[in-house]
C-alpha cells in the first residue's frame, strides 16, 4: 500500500487548552500518515506529518512513539528513560502489517487507507487521513480514536495533533465508561467530566484539584488503560464537556509522545500490567505496620522523652516516634542534616533514651538549604544546587508565606539540591549514613513540589521539564539511602511523588483539614492513589490543621486508618488519644489495639501488593469488577481480600454500607453475629467504640497477639488465632 508524502508540516498551533471548546478543535490540524509504514524488525516505522511513528505490540497491549523529526529541545531535558521510571524495556512482539481500510461515519466518502498490525490474537488498525487508531484483543474492541463526530468534520478533537508545546492524543469514551486513577485526588474517584492535570503541587490540603503525587496512568473498567511515560505535565480531560463529552483528550507538554495502551480485562489486570512495566513496591519492614505518632512538633528533649514514656505507661501500642521539622532541626539554617545545637548539642542520649523505650525512630527532611547555612555557599561552589536559567548562579527559592504566619513558622530564602548531578545525589545520599547510625530508622522525606519556571538542573532540565520528576529523584535517592544503612529494614515516607514512584515505599496524604470533609477527601486520596498503582499509603489521623480537638472525629479518623497500609497520628498539636479526653482515648485506645492484633494480616496484603501490585486498601471498583453497584460507595473499601471496611465520616455515627453479593453474605467483624445479606445497602448508627466493617462469610482472618509493639513479636508478623466468618 502506498500513500502520499506529506509535505512541510503546517505551524503548530499554541492553543490555550484550558478555554478550548469546539470551534477552537476545527483550527487545530490533525496528523495524516505520509509514506507508507514499514517494518524494521518487531517496530511499524510510520511517516507522519508531526513526525515519525515508532509502533510495537506487547503482551500488555501497544506502544505509540511519535516525535518530531528535529532535534530534542536543549530546555526539556533528557528523555523520558534517563529518569529509570520503567524497571525494563518491555519486550515488543513479533507482528505482522497488511493494507486495509477504515470508514468514515456514516454519509461520508469512501473509506480510507488504513494499516493492520497483528500478533497472535492483538490487532491494531492505523487509520492514515488522518491518523486514528483502533485496538482489539481476542475480538473485543479495547480502545480508538474518538467516534465523536462533529458536524462539519470527521473528529470533533483531532486523534493525534502536534502542539506548539507537545502533543494532543484523543481516545474514545462510551456512554458509561468510568475512568480511575491519575495519583492522589481527592474528590470522585470516577474521573469521567473533570479537567486533571498531572503537576505535582503543595496542595495545602485536601479540598482542591492539587494533590501532591500525580502520575499520567489512568484505567478503566472498561478494560483499557493508558500510561504517557514522560516528566512533563499532562492535562487530562476526561469526558471533559467543554471539549467532548465522548473522548479522553491528553494533553502532553513532552516533545516526544510515549503512550502505553494496556488491555487488562478488569482493574487487577490493569494494575499489574502497568506495576510490571513500572515497578512494585516491596514489603515493608513489620515495624512500619506499626503505629507511627507524630506531630508539629516536639520542641524539647524532654518534651519528646515525657510523651514517649507516657505513651509506655499508658499501654498505649505504638513502634515509632517522630522527630518533625523543628523538633531537631534549627528552622534559618534547615536543611543540612544538623541536629539544633540549642536543643541538641548531643542528640545520642535522646535517641538512645528512645530506643531504651523500644521506640523507632524517624526524622523529617526536605531537599532544601537555607542560604543562612553555610552549606548553602559550599553546595553552590560546587555546583550542586540547581540554578537560574536566566543568571547561571544558584536559584533562589522564595517561600509564599501567606500559608505560614500564625500556623507555621515563615521559612527562610533557600536553595534546591539538584539530584540530577551525579556527585551531588551521591552526597545527600550518603549524608543520611550518620543519622542511621546514630540510630535513625526512616526518614519523612516532605516537600520536592517546589521546581519553579526558570530553574535548570545539571543535566539541562528546565521549569516543567524537571518539576514533576524532581520528587522521584529525591525520593529515590533517600530511600537507597535506607536501603544502605537502615539496620532494621528499609523505608520512606514521602510527601510528593511521580509514575514508578510505587518503588520507594511509603507515603503520607498531606496535610487534610481537621474536620469530616478532610477525613472523606484524605480517605479517598490514598484509594486513588492505590488504583494508581501504589498500594501503601497513610492518611493523618485527627487532620493536619484546624484542629478543634474533636474526639468523635479523632475517633472516627483512627479507627478509618485501623485498615490502611500505615498508620500515622499527626497535625498540628499533640495526637496522642488521651488529649481528647477520656472516652476518645477508650475508643481510640481499642483501635490501636485492634491494628496491632491485624498485623498478621495486613502484612499479607503487603506481601499481595508485592507480588501483584494490588493496593492494601482497594477501592469498590477494583475489587468488584463485576458488582457496578459497588463503584458508587467511593468512601469504602476491602482491606486485603477479605475485610471490607464502611467508614464512619459524619458526627452522628451513622453508615450507610453496601455490601456486594458474596457468597453466604457478610459477618460482622470482629463482632461476629450474624450474617448480612450482600447486594443491598444496610444502615447502621454505631456507637462510639463501634466500626462498620465485615468480613466475606468463611474468611479466616489471621490475628496476632495484644503487643505494645512489634518488637515483642521477634520480627516475624505471628499469628496467635484465626478469626473465622462463620
Amino acid at each position: 500500500m502506498t500513500g502520499s508524502v506529506i509535505g512541510r508540516a503546517p505551524a503548530r498551533p499554541a492553543v490555550r487548552l484550558h478555554d478550548a471548546e469546539s470551534p477552537v478543535w476545527g483550527r487545530v490540524p490533525p496528523v495524516e500518515v505520509g509514506d507508507a509504514p514499514r517494518l524494521d524488525g518487531e517496530t511499524v516505522v510510520v511517516p507522519t506529518s508531526g513526525g515519525t511513528l515508532r509502533v510495537t505490540l506487547h503482551a500488555f497491549g501497544v506502544r505509540l512513539r511519535l516525535a518530531a523529526d528535529d532535534p530534542r529541545p536543549a530546555a526539556a531535558g533528557p528523555a523520558p528513560e534517563a529518569y529509570g521510571m520503567l524497571v525494563a524495556d518491555p519486550v515488543a512482539l513479533p507482528c505482522l502489517l497488511a493494507e486495509t481500510t477504515v470508514a468514515h461515519a456514516s454519509g461520508a466518502p469512501e473509506p480510507s487507507p488504513a494499516t493492520r498490525v497483528s500478533a497472535g490474537d492483538l490487532e491494531l488498525v492505523i487509520g492514515h487521513a488522518p491518523l486514528c487508531f483502533v485496538l482489539t484483543r481476542g475480538g473485543r474492541r479495547v480502545q480508538s480514536s474518538p467516534t465523536d463526530g462533529h458536524f462539519v468534520r470527521r473528529f470533533r478533537v483531532p486523534p493525534f495533533a502536534r502542539l506548539a508545546d507537545g502533543w494532543l492524543v484523543s481516545l474514545d469514551l462510551g456512554p458509561d465508561t468510568r475512568v480511575y486513577g491519575l495519583g492522589e485526588k481527592w474528590g470522585r474517584l470516577d474521573h469521567r467530566g473533570e479537567l486533571v492535570r498531572s503537576y505535582n503541587r503543595d496542595a495545602l490540603g485536601v479540598n482542591g484539584e492539587w494533590s501532591y503525587k500525580n502520575a499520567p496512568y489512568a484505567w478503566s473498567p472498561d478494560g483499557w488503560g493508558c500510561f504517557v511515560h514522560t516528566v512533563a505535565p499532562v492535562t487530562h480531560g476526561v469526558g471533559h464537556a467543554p471539549w467532548s463529552q465522548r473522548a479522553y483528550v491528553l494533553h502532553v507538554q513532552e516533545p516526544a509522545l510515549d503512550l502505553f495502551l494496556f488491555t487488562g480485562a478488569t482493574g487487577a489486570e490493569q494494575l499489574a500490567q502497568y506495576t510490571a512495566l513500572t515497578g512494585r513496591a516491596p514489603v515493608p519492614p513489620l515495624w512500619s505496620l506499626g503505629v507511627i505518632l507524630s506531630k508539629a512538633y516536639y520542641r524539647t528533649a524532654d518534651e519528646i522523652l515525657a510523651v514517649a514514656r507516657e505513651v509506655r505507661a499508658k499501654g498505649m501500642p505504638c513502634d515509632t516516634i517522630t522527630f518533625d521539622g523543628r523538633a531537631w532541626q534549627d528552622t534559618d539554617t534547615r536543611f543540612a542534616f544538623e541536629w539544633c545545637p540549642k536543643r541538641y548539642p548531643d542528640p545520642k542520649p535522646t535517641i538512645d533514651a528512645l530506643k531504651a523505650l523500644d521506640f523507632r525512630i524517624c526524622v523529617w527532611e526536605y531537599p532544601l538549604i537555607s542560604v543562612q547555612n553555610a552549606l548553602h555557599a559550599e553546595l553552590a561552589a560546587k555546583g550542586w544546587l540547581l540554578k537560574d536559567a536566566r543568571t547561571g548562579q544558584p536559584y533562589r527559592y522564595a517561600w509564599d508565606l501567606e500559608p505560614f504566619g500564625k500556623v507555621l513558622t515563615p521559612l527562610p530564602d533557600s536553595g534546591l539540591l539538584d539530584f540530577t548531578h551525579p556527585e551531588a545525589y551521591a552526597w545527600w545520599r550518603d549524608r543520611h549514613r550518620e543519622l542511621f547510625e546514630l540510630g535513625v530508622d526512616m526518614i519523612k522525606a516532605d516537600f520536592a513540589e517546589q521546581v519553579e519556571d526558570f530553574m535548570v538542573a545539571h543535566d539541562g532540565a528546565t521549569g516543567d521539564a524537571l518539576h514533576n520528576v524532581y520528587a522521584l529523584l529525591y525520593n529515590r535517592c533517600v530511600y537507597e539511602a535506607a536501603e544502605r544503612w537502615s539496620k532494621h529494614g528499609a523505608f520512606l515516607f514521602s510527601r510528593a511523588a511521580w509514575s514508578s514512584q510505587q518503588r520507594y515505599p511509603s507515603q503520607w496524604g498531606g496535610d487534610p483539614q481537621a474536620d469530616w470533609g478532610g477525613l472523606s477527601a484524605n480517605l479517598r486520596g490514598g484509594l486513588s492513589w492505590g488504583l494508581t498503582g501504589a498500594p501503601y499509603y497513610a492518611t493523618d489521623v485527627g487532620g493536619f490543621y484546624g484542629d478543634q480537638r474533636d474526639p468523635l472525629l479523632y475517633v472516627r479518623w483512627a479507627q478509618a486508618s485501623v485498615y490502611s497500609a500505615h498508620m500515622r497520628l499527626h497535625g498540628i498539636g499533640p495526637r496522642e488519644p488521651w488529649s481528647y479526653g477520656a472516652e476518645a482515648e477508650r475508643a481510640a485506645g481499642a483501635a490501636l489495639e485492634r491494628r496491632y492484633r491485624l498485623l498478621p494480616y495486613l502484612h499479607r496484603a503487603c506481601e499481595q501488593a508485592a507480588a501483584t501490585g494490588l493496593p492494601v486498601q482497594r477501592a469498590m471498583v477494583l475489587a468488584f469488577p463485576d458488582d457496578r453497584a459497588a463503584w458508587a460507595f467511593e468512601n469504602q473499601f476491602m482491606c486485603g481480600d477479605d475485610l471490607l471496611v464502611a467508614p464512619c465520616t459524619n458526627p452522628e455515627g451513622v453508615v450507610e454500607a453496601y455490601l456486594p453479593a458474596v457468597p453466604g453474605g457478610w459477618v460482622r467483624f470482629p463482632e461476629g453475629g450474624p450474617r448480612y445479606e450482600g447486594g443491598r445497602v444496610h444502615r447502621f448508627e454505631l456507637a462510639l467504640h463501634e466500626t462498620a466493617v465485615f468480613a466475606r462469610a468463611g474468611a479466616e482472618i489471621p490475628l496476632g497477639p495484644a503487643v505494645r509493639h512489634t518488637g515483642e513479636l521477634g520480627g516475624t508478623a505471628r499469628i496467635a488465632e484465626t478469626w473465622r466468618a462463620a
